[in-house]
């Protein structure tokens, strides 16, 4: 591109500007590495299993495969895996997830893990694919698309399943957010919230407050009684705290439904200048001067989920993943019993948003066995669409992570929600460049601005113009590749 030089130039000056650089400052340089750490343990956690499953469950296992998986002879029956988290079995005591069953069951299938860290995850898999290894998947997560189409890393998913298939009919739709030049470049296994709302029912109880999931089955859900219930019961002089996690920033602000960054008809289009996200920047910013967001800065920059089970805290935003492993390793501390979980609240006169996590993979460029990588993804799609695979995944919750059916039933409820109005924002998978200056440059930097008080105008004054202008410049990339 003619202007990529010069862009790049106007970019690295603004990240001195804004102080972008790779030591950062000491306070938001520890809150980001306790992050990472906590998502890399806990996915971890959630992805273990070791026991096998019960007979007759294996047996229905071996039965829904034979009649709903294509019959397809695997030649290459092992499929090579690189990420953070190993999907195999590996010491826990849970019991072996039902895809990784299927695969075996039906196609005699193996996963081998390649291990990597959170943080040099994208450098391996560059060593690998460059070098022939041959790794066949990698995580689809926020950072992977569309940059990994423009530097080459992954390639189509088309030639490998039938779209048009029954199978993929509820995440059809979403596979369009990744969907360039007319190619698909994720499988997308499940489509769910990527936030939920955790609370201690005991807290919510003792401090008379309404329970959040009765107010949003009665339709009261939004972001004035989220704000009313946090203003009533933060008292930190008392050790009452509101609002903790690290990811609040970005659920909050896709709860009104535009992202930074989006794809519109296969074309990349920067929002940053969109009133919906003003609005919810704004409340962001309006929820910090009020003193509801806790402050990190007393704790060393590190969550403080533990307080919710000694009823010091009232919400805590995170992924479900949070409480999906035996309840004696949930930061909350919660007994499953008072655990509380409700949607990421959106604004009282809009349509439910969530920010939404399309759980899946890509296909690196180079795979020993794309097909095997497609099978593999149809197991899984078969174990999040078959009743009684969805079945023997329930009473997994039950054992292994101690969920009520109240729990069980309230979460697939809010994956529902995130099905039917998902947003997913694009900003991080355009560049590491557009990744810093909106997400990841500090707490201090773009959309994370306003929650920790510096005021939307003045942050998306310091950022719109360059993001702009790389957002063109990917999707001008984008279309050369034809």
């Amino acid at each position: 591109m003619k202007n990529f030089k010069r862009t790049v130039a106007g970019v690295s000056a603004l990240a001195m500007a804004l102080g972008l650089t790779s030591c950062g400052g000491g306070s938001d340089t520890a809150q980001e590495t306790a992050a990472a750490t906590a998502e890399t343990t806990t996915q971890v956690t959630v992805e273990i299993n070791t026991a096998t499953l019960a007979e007759e469950d294996q047996k229905t296992i071996e039965e829904v495969a034979a009649e709903n998986l294509r019959d397809v002879e695997l030649e290459n029956k092992t499929i090579k895996w690189l990420a953070h988290y190993d999907i195999n079995p590996s010491g826990s005591g849970n019991s072996e997830s039902v895809p990784l069953n299927l695969f075996k069951s039906k196609y005699g299938g193996e996963v081998k893990y390649y291990a990597t860290t959170w943080d040099s995850r994208y450098s391996d898999l560059s060593t690998h694919v460059l070098g022939g290894e041959g790794i066949d998947f990698f995580p689809c997560d926020t950072a992977a698309l569309p940059k990994g189409v423009i530097n080459g890393m992954f390639q189509p998913v088309d030639e490998y399943i039938n779209i048009d298939d029954p199978l993929w009919a509820d995440v059809k739709s979403a596979m369009e957010i990744y969907n360039f030049n007319g190619k698909h470049y994720e499988l997308v296994n499940n489509v769910s919230a990527e936030n939920v709302v955790l609370y201690n029912k005991q807290t919510i109880s003792e401090h008379g407050l309404d329970d959040p999931w009765e107010l949003y089955q009665a339709g009261e859900w939004n972001w004035d009684t989220f704000t009313s219930m946090l203003e009533s019961y933060v008292d930190p002089d008392n050790e009452q705290y509101g609002l903790d996690g690290y990811w609040n920033e970005k659920a909050l602000l896709l709860s009104a439904g535009v992202p930074a960054v989006s794809s519109v008809d296969g074309t990349l289009k920067a929002n940053l200048s969109d009133p919906t996200i003003e609005k919810a920047l704004n409340w962001s910013y309006d929820l910090f001067n009020k003193g509801l967001v806790m402050d990190m800065s007393l704790f060393d920059w590190a969550e403080q989920p533990q307080f919710m089970g000694e009823g010091k805290e009232l919400f805590y935003i995170i992924g479900a993943w949070g409480v999906m492993s035996n309840p004696e390793t949930w930061g909350t501390q919660i007994p499953p019993e008072n655990l509380g979980m409700a949607p990421v609240p959106s604004p009282a006169d809009s349509d439910p948003y969530q920010a939404a996590t399309l759980d899946g993979w890509v296909i690196c460029k180079g795979a020993a066995n794309p097909l095997g990588v497609a099978l593999f993804a149809e197991c899984t799609r078969l174990a999040n669409t078959n009743d009684e695979a969805i079945a023997i995944g329930d009473q997994k919750a039950r054992d292994d992570y101690g969920w009520t059916d109240e729990i069980i039933a309230i979460n697939k409820e809010i994956n529902a929600l995130a099905q039917q109005y998902p947003v997913v924002d694009l900003a991080t998978g355009v560049s590491t460049d557009v990744a810093s200056l909106t997400t990841d440059g500090g707490a201090q930097i773009g959309l994370r601005a306003p929650f920790h008080g510096i005021d939307w105008a003045t942050a998306r004054e310091e950022i719109t113009e360059v993001v702009t202008l790389l957002v063109d410049e990917a999707d001008a990339q984008i279309k050369e590749l034809g």
